[in-house]
């Protein structure tokens, strides 16, 4: 069937293509990704343009994948993406065997994929290598259409893609219908969190004006529009370019007495048709689009030439697209007006056509248009099954949102009286409703449905009934009625050795959570207890455990909790369980490095719990989790060139949600810390496409850094607006990460206030200070580690506001006393640049200032701290402090033993090793994982720790170092 000319011309556009096109192509490199998602009302042209930006987009040399969302609220998972392919799949020649087989092979992957809660992860991760093949190195462009009706699972695919986890060219370009995002429509605020960031756009797509009104008219009529005329079709389209052609059309045609409304100009439309292409349309108007060739033909039953002729006229008439993969109405405005104009038994027998024609032919994504079908015919009998089906397909392929719409259709169904078939069983459909609706975040509705399956079943376990609406008040943020419940649970008569256990552990857990230390630890011994008589109850035990352990680390009693974390841990290893040995060794690294501060032994544990959960086949979860808590500790101990190793080998997981947001967040500290602007800004963009899905619990970290890296960028009022949020937005107990937020507030109205190019905010200074009080308070009930760290946030909050005045060197000597006390080498070089120059400031102590900038300029050249050993250096400059002593014949250091190469670090003597095979700066970063700019800097400290101003020069003393 031929394609649709659209013989209309794209006016006022011109700019806006350009614009997207460059958005989407030109400034996208390697590796990074970009969004443009085109909002507006219906009828103003945005699938109009998604075409022309698509085909300039080819031109460009990008491979384009397109596909449209379904309009029907039960819609298949990951529908736009599967058509997309399929799409390519048709239009692909024998000259494109390699990119054919990467389609089908993807496609297959969806076919065989099999369900479960923890594979959705899984999922996403395959999908974005499936990708990566079949783009073959070329840039990639998703086109989506009426990305109003996304399925959830597509959602959390785009925001996956957008983050930019691997090293795939990734552009994103979607068509919104603005009326479509009203209320709490889930799209409203992902697009909200989205505009937030430098690699998306959100263009909102305005009608024409009046000459743009004008000009379009004018070119369908094929002449200038009489004034009176012109001015009647700019009153009724208000500039909307489909009501526009279709006035002018009449216009052209000499149509006369048409109505003053749309539906009138539509109506007459239809009406013209031939009889045969009347019936096409209103087939397609009662279809889900687009409606398949094959099955338009069984709805209508014409002979095929009769039926190519009608659809001709159809297409003729304007009314009717034709694609490869199906018929679409040019608008939809033309189903709605059509809608009315049917009897309520002739759409009935429309959908009871589709559901026959569908039945006889099932295959996948099938089950969900077959139920909407069959549902619309009136038949809810034929449509339970077929919802049921549905469903299933939905949770196979993780899309809990969809499958929880469905299961609540299907329980509409059911109700009708003699639909349910004996082996259907209300009870069991409420169950799978709430748990879906509880897997998707419908907790309010997961809620309701449970209380209906209460009141329904007439033989509940009271016991079970109060574990599982406490867990879906726990997940609901309602932890208050969520303890009573569990409390309940564990006075239920009915209550089960196993069931008391699993009570308790997780009432151990949710306790934890709200900082009641001593109730949980109370909780986890009695879940400990009750464990102990039950066979299989590892998963409860270490759970318990943990909780324990954390609640004997806050009471003062490290040593305690330890050993209760290392008993859970071997517990754990006996029973042989993966996901227990895992999470033994998470919280007990999270523990050493978190209320106990003990780093390296931290750092040791989460490397060693890496390598077990690796063989137990859990890399991309767990491992990568543990390898997350690794690389912060390697970060506070100065380890950083290791620290980068390590975050790099995690990031070959390709980890998405939470474990992506750790990793990218730990790899940002890193490139703060090193001065690469640019690939920390694409590391919070990342984080903050992923969190627009949900993640409040690392707002504070995402946030502290986005104050950090402004601030090294001399963007103070940006550092103020990002701690501002983090106190409004978090909700955070955890009283180590507010302190560091607060220092990183009180540090830029101190940097403000030295700059003079921000005024500093007195209400600012005193909010900070109010919650730095706040949380001094809060941490004399801690653990002394935990009091430890947040003392020597606190000494920096203190010496921060001295600055506002007169910077006092005693405070900030305290806060260097403080870190180094701790090994924490980073906060401490700050801590003594700032006394140097407070010491200065007050024209004293000048030997003494001398010598703490050379000692924080040491250990800034050895983290390869670029901003901080630039800001040294500066002081150094006007206080004409020499940093270090050369030798006389500007030759390179050499250590000790003669070794030209002692100053370098391990990591950089792996980037110098590469510089001397001759590889460039990008081709290093992609050997070692790491930014191009990253790379850079580490040549410009090689440079300077050799005195040398070329990579030549650079390459001869490592070959002349070099054994043999």
């Amino acid at each position: 069937m031929a394609r649709e000319v659209d013989t209309a011309p794209l006016v006022g556009r011109a700019d806006l293509v350009a614009t997207v096109r460059s958005v989407l192509l030109d400034d996208v490199t390697q590796g990074q990704t970009a969004a443009v998602f085109l909002t507006g009302e219906s009828g103003v042209g945005k699938t109009r343009l998604l075409r022309e930006v698509g085909v300039r987009l080819r031109d460009g040399g990008a491979l384009v994948l397109t596909g449209s969302c379904l309009d029907i609220g039960d819609a298949s998972p990951l529908h736009p993406l599967l058509q997309a392919l399929r799409r390519l799949d048709a239009e692909l020649t024998g000259a494109h065997d390699r990119t054919s087989s990467a389609v089908r092979g993807l496609l297959r992957m969806f076919a065989e994929e099999t369900a479960g809660p923890d594979r959705a992860g899984a999922l996403l991760e395959r999908v974005s290598r499936g990708l990566h093949l079949i783009a073959e190195g070329r840039p990639l462009v998703l086109v989506l259409d009426d990305l109003q009706w996304v399925d959830r699972s597509t959602r959390q695919l785009l925001l996956y893609l957008l983050a930019g986890l691997g090293d795939l060219q990734l552009s994103v370009l979607a068509a919104v219908r603005a009326e479509s995002l009203q209320g709490a429509h889930p799209l409203r605020r992902v697009l909200t969190e989205l505009r937030r960031l430098r690699t998306v756009r959100v263009l909102d797509l305005a009608p024409l004006d009046r000459a743009g009104t004008d000009q379009l008219a004018a070119a369908v009529v094929g002449a200038p529009v009489a004034p009176e005329a012109a001015e009647l079709v700019w009153q009724r389209s208000g500039g909307n370019p489909f009501v526009v052609e279709e006035l002018a059309r009449d216009l052209r045609d000499g149509r006369d007495g048409l109505s003053d409304t749309l539906r009138e100009i539509f109506l007459d439309r239809v009406d013209a048709l031939p009889r045969h292409a009347h019936d096409v349309v209103h087939a397609v108007a009662a279809g889900v689009e687009p409606v398949e060739h094959w099955l338009l033909a069984r709805v209508v039953r014409l002979p095929e030439e009769e039926l190519i002729e009608a659809v001709r006229a159809a297409v003729a008439h304007r009314l009717l697209v034709s694609a490869d993969d199906g018929y679409r109405l040019r608008h939809r405005l033309v189903a709605e007006v059509l809608g009315h104009e049917l009897l309520p038994a002739e759409r009935a027998a429309l959908h009871r056509r589709y559901a026959e024609a569908l039945t006889e032919a099932l295959a996948e994504l099938h089950q969900a248009r077959l139920a909407h079908h069959w549902r619309l015919a009136g038949e809810p009998a034929l449509a339970l099954p077929a919802t049921m089906a549905a469903a299933r397909e939905a949770e196979r392929l993780h899309g809990y949102a969809e499958a929880h719409r469905h299961w609540s259709v299907a329980l509409q169904l059911a109700a009708s009286p003699g639909v349910a078939p004996p082996d259907v069983d209300r009870v069991t459909l409420l169950g799978h409703a709430a748990e879906a609706a509880h897997h998707c975040g419908e907790h309010a509705r997961a809620l309701a449905l449970l209380e209906e399956l209460a009141a329904a079943d007439a033989d509940p376990s009271a016991c079970a009934l109060h574990i599982r609406r406490a867990r879906y008040l726990a997940a609901a943020g309602r932890s208050a009625p969520a303890e009573a419940e569990y409390q309940l649970a564990l006075q239920a008569a009915d209550c089960t050795a196993q069931e008391r256990a699993t009570a308790a552990a997780h009432l151990a857990e949710l306790l934890l959570h709200l900082g009641r230390y001593a109730d949980a630890g109370q909780r986890a011994r009695e879940a400990l207890e009750l464990s102990a008589e039950v066979a299989g109850s590892t998963s409860e035990v270490v759970l318990a455990s943990a909780a324990l352990g954390f609640s004997e680390a806050y009471l003062e009693d490290p040593d305690t909790g330890l050993a209760v974390m290392r008993r859970a841990l071997e517990t754990a290893e006996r029973s042989g369980r993966p996901e227990d040995v895992a999470c033994a060794y998470l919280h007990l690294a999270e523990l050493l490095t978190g209320p106990l501060n003990v780093l390296e032994e931290g750092v040791v544990v989460a490397r060693r719990g890496a390598e077990r959960v690796a063989e137990l086949g859990l890399g991309r979860t767990y491992e990568t989790r543990l390898l997350a808590i690794a690389t912060n500790g390697l970060f506070r101990v100065g380890q950083w060139a290791e620290a980068e190793k390590v975050v790099a080998a995690a990031l070959r997981h390709r980890p998405s949600g939470a474990d992506a947001v750790e990793l990218l967040l730990a790899r940002c500290r890193l490139s703060v810390g090193y001065g690469d602007i640019e690939a920390a800004d694409r590391d919070l963009d990342a984080v903050a496409t992923v969190l627009a899905g949900g993640g409040a619990r690392h707002v504070i970290p995402l946030l502290t850094l986005r104050a950090g890296l402004a601030m090294w960028q001399g963007r103070h009022d940006l550092a103020r607006q990002a701690v501002q949020r983090g106190l409004t937005e978090s909700r955070s107990d955890d009283v180590g990460i507010l302190a560091a937020l607060v220092w990183h507030g009180l540090r830029a109205e101190a940097e403000a206030h030295a700059g003079r190019a921000v005024p500093v905010d007195p209400t600012a200074v005193r909010r900070l200070r109010e919650v730095a009080d706040r949380v001094a308070r809060k941490s004399e009930h801690a653990a002394r580690p935990v009091r430890d760290v947040v003392d020597g946030f606190l000494a920096l909050c203190a010496a921060e506001v001295s600055r506002l005045e007169s910077s006092d060197p005693e405070l900030w000597a305290r806060s260097v006393v403080q870190w180094d006390r701790r090994h924490h080498p980073y906060p401490a070089a700050y801590s003594r640049l700032r006394q140097a120059e407070a010491l200065l400031a007050r024209r004293s102590r000048s030997a003494t200032a001398a010598k703490l900038l050379r000692q924080a300029y040491e250990v800034a050249q050895a983290l390869g701290a670029v901003p901080l050993t630039s800001e040294i250096r500066t002081l150094a400059g006007r206080a004409r402090v020499s940093l270090e002593d050369r030798p006389a014949t500007g030759g390179p250091v050499a250590g000790a033993d003669g070794d030209d190469l002692a100053a370098l670090t391990a990591r950089e003597r792996e980037v110098l090793a590469a510089v001397a095979e001759g590889l460039t700066n990008r081709e290093i970063g992609q050997r070692l994982f790491i930014s191009e700019r990253t790379i850079g800097v580490h040549v410009s400290h090689i440079f300077d720790k050799l005195q040398v101003r070329t990579r030549v020069q650079a390459s001869a003393i490592l070959l002349r170092n070099r054994p043999n």
